[in-house]
């Protein structure tokens, strides 16, 4: 199986009160294709910096990544444009990641009209294809992303992140900011869509429950560092970094929870935009870690 993304000893240091810190020190991992790599840690441990690092969203002091095989490091213009349509990103606050001027079909068809030929009418279908695609009813086309509820907005943000078909997904906390009940929806369409598409995911998140979910394989990262790195099978169920053995013990027991079966696909009324519903599989999410319940 080949690597989607790899990472090789991504270094990023910021300048703060006249001192170097070191926000991601040395950090190297892979994402093989079609399967989902979770990075998890307590929040400031560089999870999201990493990732951007990774994508060239922000520069890296030092390090590397490509992805596909393909360097993303010293690319400019055209070329840096064509690979980063191959990859897409779903960011944690899924309203404030919204234009809240633009309309909900403006906001899918910006990535379309940047990086494809699409306008007019074929640009509309297309919008409207994404957002049946992640369970919206074409009504919400004209919305503007104060209509929506947020587990809505997030829709909207997975859909535009599917809008130029990528290979790769970087998913930053996707369902942190959205109600329990709807947290499950999110990731059982999320989980649905990489087996529909060959998708493969960088899955960001401070929840182990979620991590352990989605993911074949996990990171623990503590002040900039990847201390245990494995499938998360095993990083995830028996640890053996004592900082991974603290996230697990800091968890709260969930009488009677069971892990969320994979459901067929997620079409719920809510979603939709009709009456809310109470899907099966959303009790069996639950908040598992309290970001500062862990001491740096």
């Amino acid at each position: 199986m080949s690597a989607m993304l790899t990472v090789e000893n991504i270094v990023k240091v910021y300048r703060a009160h006249g001192s170097d810190v070191r926000a991601v020190d040395g950090v190297s991992f892979e994402v093989e294709a079609g399967t989902t790599f979770g990075l998890v840690g307590e929040s400031g441990s560089g999870k999201s910096t990493v990732a951007r690092c990774a994508l060239r969203l922000i520069e890296p002091t030092s390090g590397s990544s490509s992805i596909d095989g393909e360097p993303i490091g010293g690319l400019r213009n055209q070329t840096l444009r064509r690979l980063r349509a191959s990859t897409g990103m779903v960011f944690q606050n899924p309203v404030a990641a919204l234009n809240p001027r633009l309309t909900i079909e403006q906001s899918i068809g910006e990535p379309l009209r940047t990086h494809t030929p699409l306008r007019g009418r074929a640009l509309a279908v297309r919008t409207r294809e994404l957002l049946d695609e992640v369970g919206l009813a074409q009504a919400h086309a004209e919305r503007l992303p104060h209509q929506l509820s947020g587990g809505q907005c997030q829709r909207v943000g997975i859909a535009r992140a599917l809008a130029t078909r990528p290979k790769l997904l970087v998913l930053d906390e996707p369902t942190s900011a959205l109600d329990v009940s709807v947290q499950a929806q999110v990731l059982n369409l999320l989980q649905e869509l990489r087996r529909e598409y060959s998708l493969s995911y960088l899955l960001i998140s401070h929840d182990l429950d979620v991590v352990r979910y989605m993911s074949d394989a996990a990171g623990v990262m503590r002040k900039g560092s990847l201390v245990e790195v494995g499938p998360a099978s095993e990083v995830l169920v028996s640890p053996q970094h004592e900082y991974t053995q603290r996230l697990l013990a800091a968890m709260p027991e969930t009488p009677g929870a069971v892990p969320v079966p994979p459901p067929p696909r997620i079409r719920s009324e809510e979603a939709r935009g009709g009456p809310p519903g109470t899907p099966i599989e959303a009790s069996s999410i639950t908040p598992s870690l309290n970001e500062n319940r862990i001491p740096s």
